[in-house]
């Protein structure tokens, strides 16, 4: 028989998540390794839509230049997520837990059994995973 527990972490790492879900909203959702430069358009496109339409939580003139600013970057092949630094970062955020925590923080991180709730906008966004411990025999 197994048993499942619950963990969620620590306020700090709230607060580092919270900020990284915040670059989140203002970058393109779609970035990828190496997009190309109609991609980076159309996703600006995309921005410029959605802050013309209120739906971030920035104010018109601060979500275009954020806009622009990510168009930017991508043409300048500088604004990747999957790369090797964007996972050794996610790494390192669960480097500075306790070493009893820090499994069950790259787990979370991996986004494997993780439900999501909440957003930036609401005032931060959490994260709860579920692991499955064997029981003992």
């Amino acid at each position: 028989m197994s048993q499942a527990r619950t963990t969620t972490l620590s306020r700090t790492l709230y607060g580092m998540l919270a900020a990284a879900a915040c670059l989140a909203v203002t970058l393109p959702a779609a970035a990828q390794s190496a997009p190309s430069a109609a991609d980076a358009q159309a996703q600006y496109r995309l921005d410029v839509e959605r802050c013309n339409a209120g739906q971030t939580s920035q104010d018109k003139a601060t979500c275009l230049r954020e806009a622009g600013a990510a168009l930017e970057e991508a043409r300048r092949n500088r604004l990747m997520r999957n790369d090797a630094s964007y996972t050794a970062n996610q790494t390192a955020r669960c480097e500075s837990l306790p070493v009893g925590q820090r499994e069950d923080c790259r787990l979370q991180m991996s986004g494997q059994n993780t439900r999501v709730q909440g957003s930036v906008d609401g005032g931060g966004i959490l994260r709860e995973t579920t692991i499955t411990i064997p029981a003992s025999q």
